[in-house]
């Protein structure tokens, strides 16, 4: 079975659906795309790191989009002509353009990127709002409400 029908989970939840069809897109295949190859690490509690190989392409080539939950990486390799007329006999070094579309949680934020050795690092974190975090909520000791019956005085 490779579908899975979410839609009685629909009729009883709200603002789930985005949730959903993250899960229905998880079955289907990537169409093959394997380049560039890439590592997804923690480095941290909430910060992570994704590592690129995208050898022979420098920094103004490549270009990183984050919008609305999603992580763009686009490379264009640009058309280069040999210094001294030299022909290429074989090409094992890929320069074809690439795209690579990466899914981000909520409050993943994208705190910076470096080419380095043939490696692009993109260095994300997830900052959540101090009004989403859990908070402890001190119990105080209500004031115990004395009822004091009156004693009958004895004639």
């Amino acid at each position: 079975m490779r579908h899975v029908d979410f839609s009685p989970l629909y009729r009883s939840t709200v603002g789930f659906d985005r949730l959903f069809t993250m899960l229905d897109s998880l079955a289907q295949p990537d169409n093959g795309q394997t380049y560039p190859p890439y590592n997804i690490e923690r480095t941290g509690d909430d910060a992570y790191r994704i590592s690129m190989a995208v050898a022979g392409f420098s920094e103004t080539e490549i270009s990183i989009e984050a919008h609305r939950n999603v992580l763009t990486v686009k490379g264009e390799k640009t058309d280069e002509q040999s210094e001294n007329g030299s022909e290429f006999l074989h090409r094992g070094i890929a320069a074809r353009a690439f795209e690579r579309r990466f899914q981000l949680a909520d409050h993943v934020e994208v705190q910076g990127a470096a080419l380095k050795n043939g490696l692009l690092h993109i260095d994300l974190k997830r900052n959540i709002p101090e009004e989403m975090k859990p908070r402890r909520i001190e119990i105080s000791a209500a004031p115990a409400k004395a009822k004091q019956i009156e004693a009958q005085a004895s004639k």
